[in-house]
C-alpha cells in the first residue's frame, strides 16, 4: 500500500483524548515557554490578566472570559511580538468580605469592627485563595496560556505600593482633585459599590409617585406653583434646584381654583381634564426663577449679598424629557449623577443629610434617625398637611 505521506485521520475522533494529547505535548515540550524564548528580542506587547477572585469556584463564565484573554495574546505572538502573560488574583472586593461575613455569622459592619479589622482581614486573605488550584486546573484544561507560576496578587504589599506609587505620580502632575461623585452605596456595609457588586444584589422595588407644588417666589409668575414629580420623596429634604428643558414649552394652567406650571406636552397626563392654559413660555425663559423649597429641615449655604442665591432656583438641563412626569425635575446633586452634573455647571451646593448607615442625621427635624426609605411616609404626610402634595 502506498504511503499517503500524512498520518491517517480516523473516521471517529475522540476529541477529549485529542485535547489531552495536545496538552501533554505542550507540557512536555514547554511550548508556551518556547514561544516566549523565540521572541526574546521582539517588540513587547504587554498583557496583564484582569484577575478573577478565587474565593469561589470557577464557572462557565470564567471559561468565556479566558478564551478572550487567550485569543489576543496568541494573535499578537503570531504577529511577531513577545507577549508575556502574567496571571493574577483579585484579592479585594465586597464579594470576598460578604462571603467571610456569612461564614462568621455577621450581619454588618459593626460586627466586623467588634471582631477586629486585622482579624477579619486575615480571614479574607485565607478565603480569597481557597480555589486557586481549581482555577489553575481549569486554565490548563482549556489550553489557556498564562503564567500562573508567578502571578500578581492584589493583596501583596508590592502590588498595593505600586498603586500608591501610580497615584502619587498622578498627584505630582496636578491631575488629582478632590470632588464629589455619585455612586451606588450599601448602608449595611457602609461602602460604595461597583457596578458588578450592585448587580449581585439587584432587585425591583416599588417607590411612591408624588406630585409636589413648588411655589415660585420670583419671575413673572411669582406665587404660582410649579408641579414637580418625583419617586424619591426622601431626596426632597435636600432639594437644591428644579430643572427644565430649554426648548420645551411650559404653560400656566388653571382649573379655576389654582394655577400650576407644567410642560405643555404633559398637561393632560399630569393634571387631567378641566384645566385651561392661561400663559405659555419656553423653558429657557424660566432660568433662575426662584421658588420656596418643599422642606426646610436642613441648612443650605447662603449666597453672597450681591449675587443670586446659591440654591432653589430653576436650572436648564437637556436630559429633562416630556415622556412622563411634569417636565420639571427635582434636583438633589448628592443623590443623582445627572443632578450632580447640572449642579456643577451652576455651582450648586451638595447637601447630604444621610449618614453612613443610611439614616437621616439625628438633628434633622421630622425624620432624624429614620432609615432613608422609611422616611418617605412621614415626608409625604407632611407635604399633604401643608397643602403641597398635589397627587400621590
Amino acid at each position: 500500500m502506498t504511503d499517503p505521506g500524512y498520518t491517517p485521520v480516523p473516521a471517529h475522533v475522540d476529541l477529549a483524548a485529542l485535547d489531552a494529547e495536545v496538552l501533554a505535548r505542550w507540557d512536555k515540550d514547554g511550548t508556551f515557554e518556547q514561544s516566549l524564548q523565540a521572541g526574546a528580542d521582539a517588540p513587547s506587547w504587554t498583557f496583564y490578566e484582569g484577575p478573577p477572585t478565587a474565593n469561589g469556584t470557577p464557572g462557565t463564565h470564567h471559561v468565556e472570559a479566558r478564551v478572550f484573554k487567550d485569543v489576543f495574546p496568541r494573535f499578537k505572538t503570531m504577529q511577531g511580538y513577545r507577549v508575556e502573560r502574567k496571571a493574577g488574583w483579585d484579592c479585594h472586593g465586597l464579594p470576598v468580605e460578604i462571603a467571610v461575613e456569612k461564614e462568621l455569622g455577621f450581619r454588618g459592619k459593626p460586627d466586623i469592627e467588634a471582631y477586629g479589622i486585622a482579624e477579619f482581614n486575615a480571614k479574607c486573605r485565607e478565603a480569597v485563595l481557597r480555589n486557586v488550584g481549581l482555577f489553575e486546573q481549569m486554565t490548563e484544561r482549556m489550553g489557556y496560556w498564562v503564567d500562573t507560576d508567578h502571578p500578581y496578587r492584589t493583596m501583596d504589599s508590592a502590588y498595593v505600593q505600586s498603586v500608591w506609587w501610580a497615584l502619587a505620580q498622578i498627584h505630582a502632575k496636578g491631575l488629582l482633585v478632590e470632588s464629589h461623585r455619585v455612586a451606588p452605596y450599601c448602608p449595611r456595609c457602609g461602602t460604595a459599590l461597583s457596578d458588578h457588586e450592585l448587580a449581585q444584589g439587584y432587585e425591583s422595588v416599588v417607590d411612591p409617585s408624588v406630585y409636589v407644588r413648588f411655589v415660585l417666589t420670583s419671575g413673572p409668575h411669582a406665587g404660582t406653583a410649579m408641579l414637580v414629580w418625583t419617586t424619591t420623596p426622601w431626596t426632597l429634604v435636600s432639594n437644591t434646584a428644579v430643572a427644565v428643558r430649554p426648548e420645551t414649552t411650559y404653560v400656566v394652567a388653571t382649573d379655576g381654583d389654582e394655577h400650576l406650571v407644567v410642560a405643555e406636552p404633559l398637561l393632560a397626563e399630569a393634571l387631567g381634564d378641566g384645566w385651561t392654559v392661561e400663559a405659555s413660555f419656553a423653558g429657557r425663559d424660566m432660568e433662575r426663577w426662584t421658588y420656596q423649597r418643599p422642606f426646610e429641615l436642613v441648612g443650605f449655604p447662603d449666597g453672597p449679598d450681591d449675587a443670586a442665591a446659591r440654591a432653589h432656583y430653576v436650572v436648564l438641563a437637556d436630559y429633562v424629557t416630556t415622556e412622563d412626569g411634569t417636565g420639571l425635575v427635582h434636583q438633589s446633586p448628592a443623590f443623582g449623577q445627572e443632578d450632580m452634573e447640572v449642579g456643577r455647571r451652576y455651582g450648586l451646593p451638595v447637601v447630604n443629610p444621610i449618614t453612613a448607615d443610611g439614616h437621616f442625621a439625628a438633628d434633622v427635624p421630622l425624620v432624624g434617625g429614620e432609615f432613608f426609605k422609611k422616611a418617605d411616609a412621614a415626608l409625604v404626610d407632611d407635604l399633604s398637611a401643608r397643602g403641597l402634595l398635589f397627587r400621590h
